[in-house]
């Protein structure tokens, strides 16, 4: 009764305030720059190695390392989900004898002054590990159906295994990071970084950004490599992958400012911790070697890699063929960095749910209890599934993204984060028609399916099912998804 008399009174205060100062614009949150964008894991089946490309023709171009590593695939879609069953075509393959004649890898397709380049590394026959970095150059609008000349090998200062190329451009200045093992050195490989002469070419003296160093950069073997870069607001990323390629593989990340000498290693900063691991819950094991690419509207980056679905690898990881090309939301911080989040799990990927009033606030799980709060961590108690309703009839049901089989589910009109126990009580507690959002029919209003008109809302940060019966009501009812 206290908090309905407090609730009362500021209502009272509120209007008295608008008639003092008379009629005005409601008060309305911003429909976010990035809402949501959903895919259906995985993209790929037996694709590791991802990369994802959007060209400015409308199309996503999609290769991956093939299990037999044997050659070059490409695929197009004008979306990421459209990839999953696209026609593949192989571009390339490998040679009879010689250099490029084994082990296939990591290929990357980028579009450069008006022409299409592969970057991938190859072994030779007569020594399959003599693993080296090279390029093929496409000439046509299509590069399915290009015409292909090798460029030949990318030159660095050792002539020892190395691999993984990726290319970007900062400020005008176009650069090659990759792999490289230091032949002076007992470790596998590091992260280095150069500028380009050409796209098949460096020059100057390479850097050494990043060797494995860290605990969980070192289990099975020492590791760095995969770099993938994403920029946003005056900051340089870049993600590697670290370990060995079992269910230890995961992401670390490097960062630095976008108008600093990127060529000077003291102006990287490394994560001491990794950002992408693997996740027994969902059911993710060995996540990494990633790219970056953006949602069809332009809105949202987006998160490309590959895993495994089961933790255990009989043999050698690099005879086992079951890694899986996934995308996921790549979600950003309130200081500006990535947040990466977890590998979901398969099926349809989650949202995170804003307030309409308190646009900084998500939807999230606490200890179980419902709730609205800002600058959530673990990026995983805010992001939810959205699922056909457990109780049928055109319902949905919102399922916890790092509690599977979890859902939202309201108890005495509390809502907290619950394990669906399989009773029909439970699926009808757990199940909302998807309404137009109450204030803003650009968002979105649950509405509980076992009691008609009453909503899915937030008071004093907790959530509730109630009957939205004021424009405050309302606007506590209404959220976006992101």
């Amino acid at each position: 009764m206290r908090r309905t008399a407090v609730r009362l009174l500021l209502a009272a205060l509120v209007a008295l305030a608008a008639c003092l100062v008379g009629p005005g614009p409601a008060a309305q949150a911003a429909v976010p720059a990035s809402p949501a964008v959903t895919y259906t894991n995985p993209i790929a089946e037996k694709r590791a190695d991802p990369h994802i490309f959007k060209h400015t023709d409308g199309y996503y171009y999609f290769t991956a390392t093939v299990p037999e590593y044997d050659r070059i695939v490409l695929r197009r879609a004008t979306t990421i989900q459209g990839l999953s069953t696209a026609p593949e075509t192989t571009i390339w393959t490998k040679h009879a004898s010689g250099v490029m004649g084994a082990h296939i890898w990591a290929p990357e397709i980028h579009f450069i002054d008006g022409k299409w380049y592969v970057y991938f590394a190859a072994g030779a026959t007569n020594d399959v590990w003599a693993i080296r970095m090279y390029v093929l150059e496409g000439t046509g609008a299509n590069p399915l159906t290009a015409a292909w000349t090798e460029k030949g090998q990318i030159r660095t200062q050792w002539e020892s295994f190395s691999l993984d190329a990726t290319t970007f451009v900062v400020n005008g200045v176009r650069y090659l990071s990759w792999a490289q093992r230091d032949p002076s050195v007992n470790n596998n490989t590091d992260i280095y970084l150069a500028k380009m002469a050409n796209p098949w070419t460096i020059t100057g003296t390479p850097v050494m950004l990043s060797r494995p160093t860290y605990s969980w950069e070192t289990v099975g073997y020492k590791v760095n490599e995969g770099p993938a870069v994403i920029q946003r607001g005056g900051k340089v990323f870049m993600s590697y992958s670290a370990s060995a390629t079992d269910s230890n593989y995961c992401l670390g990340l490097l960062s630095a400012s976008a108008s600093a000498d990127l060529l000077n290693t003291a102006n990287w900063t490394k994560s001491s911790t990794p950002v992408f691991t693997s996740n027994a819950a969902t059911g993710q094991y060995g996540p990494g070697h990633n790219s970056f690419t953006v949602s069809e509207d332009g809105k949202s980056d987006v998160l490309v890699y590959h895993d495994r679905n089961y933790k255990d690898i009989s043999g050698d990881p690099l005879n086992d063929p079951n890694r899986r090309t996934r995308v996921q939301k790549l979600y950003w911080k309130a200081d500006g960095t990535p947040d990466f989040g977890i590998p979901v799990a398969d099926g349809v990927t989650p949202q995170r749910l804003s307030s309409y009033n308190f646009p900084t606030r998500f939807v999230r799980h606490w200890e179980y209890r419902a709730r609205i709060d800002a600058n959530v961590s673990p990026l995983a108690d805010s992001q939810f599934r959205t699922v056909p309703g457990l109780s049928g009839n055109g319902t949905v049901s919102l399922e916890s993204a790092n509690f599977p089989g979890y859902y939202l589910r309201h108890d005495n009109f509390e809502v907290r984060v619950v394990r669906n126990d399989g009773t029909a009580r439970f699926a009808a507690d757990a199940s909302f028609f998807r309404r137009a959002g109450l204030s803003d029919s650009a968002g979105v209003s649950y509405e509980a399916s076992n009691y008609p008109g009453r909503y899915l809302r937030h008071w004093e940060y907790l959530l509730y099912v109630q009957s939205p019966g004021t424009a405050t009501d309302r606007a506590d009812a209404t959220f976006y998804a992101e």
